[in-house]
């Protein structure tokens, strides 16, 4: 079995995300809904870093995006894998490597946050126009 490999079905397509706050409701109880974090302070920071990598990719929807055409969570062996539908077809930049900008110009902390916190990262554009993001975060 895969890292990738789902633990218990997965929530698939979740009508009525339109918002992070709603997103993260979601994501939050899918988490203690199929057992909950690692216990201690490293299962908390998961969780804080599933939440900031949830809101960053649903931001970046809503913001860039052209607004959410779907929103998909699946829990996995290794975390939540995190699956983000826009309508938009551009690509969003490397996001400076992974590293913070070293200046704020208005933008640009959410991309490389998601870079940081997350891992098997990938775009695709959809058939219909726009693209789907998904993202693994680590909870294991």
């Amino acid at each position: 079995m895969t890292d990738g490999t789902p633990t218990a079905p997965a929530s698939g397509l979740v009508p009525g995300i339109t918002t992070a706050g709603a997103a993260r409701d979601h994501v939050l109880a899918l988490v203690h809904d199929q057992g909950g974090p690692p216990s201690g302070a490293d299962g908390e920071r998961m969780v804080i870093d599933l939440l900031l990598v949830t809101s960053e990719l649903v931001t970046n929807a809503i913001q860039h995006g052209g607004g959410i055409a779907g929103f998909e969570a699946t829990r996995t062996r290794a975390g939540m894998l995190l699956t983000v539908h826009d309508r938009d077809d551009s690509v969003p930049a490397d996001g400076y490597g992974g590293a913070l900008p070293s200046s704020h110009l208005g933008g640009g902390y959410g991309w490389p946050l998601i870079i940081r916190l997350a891992r098997d990262i990938t775009i695709s554009r959809r058939a219909g126009g726009g693209k789907t993001i998904t993202a693994l975060v680590p909870l294991a």
